[in-house]
C-alpha cells in the first residue's frame, strides 16, 4: 500500500505516485482511467475542503483500490454539466472509469473507494 498525504502532496504528485504504484504492483490496469479518478478526487478535496486529505492505492486479489479520505462531510453527488466553468464534470467521470465507486461516510469526513478489478484472462 501506498500513502500520500496533504499538504505534502498535490494533484501532480498524487497522479505520479499512482502512475509508479500501478506500473509496479497492477499493470494490468487502465492507467490514464486510474490518473484521471486520482486527480479528480485529489482535486475535489482541495477545492471543497478546508482539511487535509489522505490518498491510499492497494493492490491486492486481482483488485486495484484508490481510496481517498477527506474532512468534508458533504457526500458527492452529479450535477448538470457547467459548460461556463461551473464544473460538474468530475463525479460522472469518476463513476465512469472506476470499476466500482464507494463512498463511506465518517466522523472526520468521508472516505471515497474507486476499484478497479482484474478481467479473468481468457482461457
Amino acid at each position: 500500500m501506498v500513502v500520500v498525504i496533504s499538504p505534502y502532496a498535490d494533484c501532480a504528485s498524487a497522479r505520479d505516485t499512482a502512475a509508479r504504484f500501478v506500473a509496479e504492483h497492477c499493470p494490468w490496469a487502465d492507467l490514464d482511467a486510474v490518473q484521471l479518478v486520482v486527480t479528480e478526487l485529489t482535486a475535489n478535496a482541495l477545492r471543497h475542503t478546508s482539511g487535509s486529505w489522505r490518498l491510499r492505492l492497494r493492490a491486492e486479489h486481482g483488485e486495484l483500490t484508490v481510496e481517498l479520505d477527506d474532512s468534508s462531510p458533504a457526500l458527492p453527488e452529479a450535477r448538470t454539466p457547467d459548460f461556463a466553468g461551473g464544473g460538474g464534470f468530475g463525479w460522472p467521470m469518476v463513476l465512469s472509469l472506476a470499476g466500482r465507486v464507494e463512498v463511506q461516510p465518517h466522523a472526520e469526513g468521508k472516505t471515497v473507494r474507486a476499484i478497479w478489478s482484474r478481467e479473468p484472462e481468457a482461457a
